[in-house]
């Protein structure tokens, strides 16, 4: 199922949302046209890796930092075209109705945050890996959790193929966004107790579900009382009196 657009409006326009896909495609483009080895070696050294974050010692983190510092920058990083557009896609279909919910401010902490928490689920449930977590999928996963419980009556146009014939079809968002949990949580729990590198596709899959869940529960502690996009023409029109 390939998501193609959705039917929630929109009241202003995602600058953390746009600057977000910006960053992602520009860092994709310089990686891609990296030596291979050249490229081997920025994953392995930005890329999540849980082995060597959780035998980290925190009390030398001013003096070896990089462990930490890639909860951050392995959201960065993607390993092909596959993974780099479906990514982007997702985030420029459905990160623009949070962003409008929560600001631009709000919204680029929650990704960020959403990222490093969803990578330490992966490293947490498959705590011997030595294969580095790259993407942004986890933190997009919480963008699609939260969308879940905020936009439930809203409907996804999904591409859909049956007998190789396209078919396109307004799915429920509690549908189309369900369907896709249930089936990170499928493969997560038959990836249980292997390692990243053999795991079903190589897709790290706690880290989808741990951003979805931490979406769905904790998006409030984001969401001004007052929509943004209103208080913004409130504060104008005082402006223009």
């Amino acid at each position: 199922m390939l998501p193609i657009r959705d039917t929630v409006r929109t009241y202003s326009f995602p600058t953390a949302n746009t600057l977000l896909i910006i960053i992602i495609t520009i860092i994709f483009l310089i990686t891609n046209f990296l030596p291979e080895n050249g490229y081997f070696t920025l994953v392995s050294k930005y890329g999540l890796v849980a082995d060597r974050f959780l035998s980290a010692n925190i009390l030398d983190i001013s003096n070896h930092p990089l462990p930490y510092v890639t909860l951050l920058t392995h959201i960065f990083l993607h390993g092909g075209w596959i993974h780099f557009l479906s990514n982007v896609w997702t985030l420029y279909i459905f990160g623009d109705n949070i962003e409008d919910r929560m600001g631009s401010k709000r919204y680029l902490f929650f990704f960020l945050l959403s990222g490093m928490i969803a990578g330490l689920m992966q490293i947490i449930l498959i705590p011997g890996s030595q294969v580095p977590i790259i993407g942004a999928s986890g933190a997009i996963a919480s963008v699609l959790g939260a969308y879940f419980v905020m936009y439930p009556r809203a409907r996804v146009v999904t591409l859909i193929f049956i007998f190789f014939i396209p078919w396109f079809v307004k799915l429920p968002a509690l549908l189309y966004l369900g369907l896709w949990f249930a089936t990170q949580v499928v493969y997560g729990l038959s990836n249980l107790g292997i390692d990243h590198a053999a795991a079903i596709g190589g897709v790290a899959w706690w880290a989808h579900i741990g951003g979805f869940l931490f979406g769905m529960f904790f998006y409030r502690l984001f969401i001004p009382r007052v929509h943004p996009a209103i208080e913004r023409h409130r504060q104008d029109h005082e402006l223009t009196r």
